[in-house]
């Protein structure tokens, strides 16, 4: 059953954690649309499916297998979302279909949310064993099995939690949106030659041009090195259960060679950069996923959401977006930051420009939204001087002593030496804390430099002796109303040739066939057709030369097709290893669950 969220949106209702989804999450969301899948793409997962069983089964963590049928994946059929997240709610988790690659700042979100996020479109069969665009054998065959691991699930929940604080910056999206081009024309069937190679080198420019990563780049390249590419287990013998490898019949089968350096997972692990258009040159073993949280904890110690103050804060102005700043009252400021004073490298007033609201406890606080705040905010941090006690813990007999009575006028200097002249409008404690004064007619001066006039209206104070934490970000998203990320590049739909269609109704009859049975001589028409039409196509002949020694028929056409095959594996370098695993697989088939 679904319920309608919006005019594009659908929502699964047999999943709780999707129904409790923030709302500025939700723009990513799309409908999987399965009926869209074609016999060809059914196959490509089948192959895929099939290949990286017959390898996982031996090389592959442990839980992978179990993981795959706790998660409902079959190798016969791409899986339904919604069906996967009828399935995964029992381990408290969720999935939904998302258009190829998202920002990771979103990615990780979601990931904060117990949901994965599931690029819903799948490979070209020219892509058969990687493909750097997310796809939904990557996503759903390559890291929904793992979540069956409670202390997995955990991790990539913290790392998800962590990665939404990330502060990233103009250049990272920049990466982003190159990335997300470039696996967008390596899926499009007949793409240019020449166009595909520009996109590569704006990929290698824009990785140039990142300068100082920012935090949100070294947090990705723990979540490469251990999501998505990670090993697990003793240094000489390492497991298999990163996505990446999981979902890449090509990459599973060499990763563990040892022309693939192998290096024991610690924070280090964030000095390495990645490329997504080739196999990686060294790969990161950890002993067990208890170590991912250690390493990831040892990270977060050093990121602004914990470390605050003025690094926090130069990081909110190098980043150039919306980010958040939290006063030790509690109180979070959240804007495009511009400028900070500093006294002795310490934050002693902060100011935004544009849109800025004030939240706690990432909720908007009535009226400081960004329609009242739409110009910027600027305000003191610190301590008022002769007060040993910070001004958000004032008792109102201490705030009495420093003249700060609502509707009378006073006069309030800094420890750092701004001063503040005005009439007292308000004071509003939050859990016991001060966490805003305002003030009419008010005048803030610091070292003959005018911060607020009087004719700007009223002034509304931020209180807290320091910043402790600052974020990617608004605190409170839906109510700031921060600009979607979501790119303006689409997942190109694909538009079928007649030739196409009627090679797609070939793959069809022989699924048919496989699942429900009919006529032999349907085997032999499809062969028929295909040498004939579509002798360019290898898969197909696979499964009919599969299906013809899994039930000894047609000798002579056995022979025939498989003749075919090793003169085209000969022939196309490229399709050697896919015919050969595929020939193998047919003589020695594995039991599915």
């Amino acid at each position: 059953m679904k319920k309608k969220m919006d005019a594009n949106l659908t929502e699964t209702t047999n999943n709780v954690i999707l129904d409790n989804l923030p709302n500025h999450l939700k723009q990513f969301i799309i409908d999987q649309n399965y009926e869209a899948y074609t016999p060809i793409d059914h196959a490509v997962w089948r192959y895929v499916m099939r290949q990286n069983h017959r390898f996982l089964i031996d090389h592959a963590y442990d839980i992978y297998l179990e993981g795959l049928e706790k998660t409902g994946l079959k190798v016969e059929a791409i899986p339904s979302i919604d069906d996967m997240n009828t399935i995964l709610a029992k381990i408290g988790w969720a999935a939904v279909a998302v258009n190829g690659f998202i920002p990771p700042s979103a990615f990780m979100e979601f990931q904060q949310h117990r949901v994965l996020p599931i690029a819903a479109d799948i490979r070209q069969i020219e892509h058969i064993e990687y493909t750097p665009s997310p796809d939904i054998v990557h996503e759903a065959a390559g890291h929904a099995p793992v979540i069956a691991d409670p202390e997995y699930a955990e991790y990539l929940r913290q790392i998800g939690a962590v990665g939404a604080k990330a502060m990233s910056s103009k250049e990272d999206f920049e990466l982003y949106e190159a990335i997300r081009k470039l696996s967008i024309l390596k899926e499009i069937p007949g793409a240019e030659p020449a166009a595909i190679e520009a996109a590569e080198k704006d990929v290698l420019l824009k990785q140039d041009m990142l300068g100082e990563p920012s935090e949100m780049a070294l947090l990705s390249r723990l979540h490469w090195w251990s999501v998505e590419y990670g090993l697990i287990g003793t240094m000489d013998e390492p497991k298999i259960y990163g996505a990446g490898l999981l979902s890449s019949i090509g990459e599973a089968a060499t990763c563990l060679s040892p022309e693939v350096q192998k290096i024991p997972y610690s924070i280090n692990a964030a000095s390495y950069a990645f490329g997504i258009t080739s196999k990686q040159p060294q790969l990161f073993v950890t002993p067990d996923f208890k170590k991912l949280s250690e390493v990831l904890e040892e990270f977060a110690d050093g990121m602004a959401f914990r470390v605050g103050g003025i690094d926090g804060l130069n990081k909110a102005i190098a980043c150039r977006n919306t980010s958040t700043a939290v006063y030790s009252s509690g109180l979070q400021v959240s804007g495009i930051f511009s400028e900070i004073l500093t006294q002795n490298k310490v934050p002693i007033y902060l100011k935004t420009h544009g849109k800025t609201n004030l939240s706690f406890q990432d909720k908007e606080l009535p009226g400081h939204g960004i329609d009242y705040h739409h110009e910027g905010f600027g305000s003191p941090v610190g301590k008022l001087k002769n007060f040993s006690t910070p001004l958000e813990d004032l008792s109102e007999e201490q705030l009495a002593a420093a003249n700060l009575i609502v509707g009378e006028t006073a006069k309030i200097s800094f420890e750092s030496n701004v001063t503040l002249t005005g009439q007292c409008k308000y004071i509003e404690r939050i859990n016991g804390k001060i966490v805003l004064i305002g003030w009419d007619d008010c005048t803030v001066i610091y070292e003959n430099s005018i911060l607020f006039n009087s004719e700007w209206g009223t002034f509304d104070m931020a209180v807290g002796e320091k910043i402790t934490s600052v974020f990617s970000g608004a605190a409170d998203k839906d109510a700031y109303d921060q600009p979607s990320a979501v790119s303006n590049m689409r997942i190109v739909k694909i538009k079928y040739s007649e030739e196409t269609k009627k090679l797609q109704g070939l793959y069809q009859n022989i699924r048919d066939y496989r699942t429900t049975g009919g006529f032999d001589k349907v085997i032999s028409d499809v062969w028929q057709a295909l040498k004939k039409d579509h002798e360019y196509d290898w898969l197909l002949a696979v499964e009919i030369l599969e299906i013809l020694i899994a039930t000894k028929s047609y000798p002579r056409l056995k022979t025939e097709i498989e003749s075919f095959l090793n003169a085209k594996a000969k022939s196309q370098n490229e399709y050697h290893k896919l015919i050969h695993d595929g020939i193998y697989l047919a003589y020695n088939p594995l039991v599915y669950s």
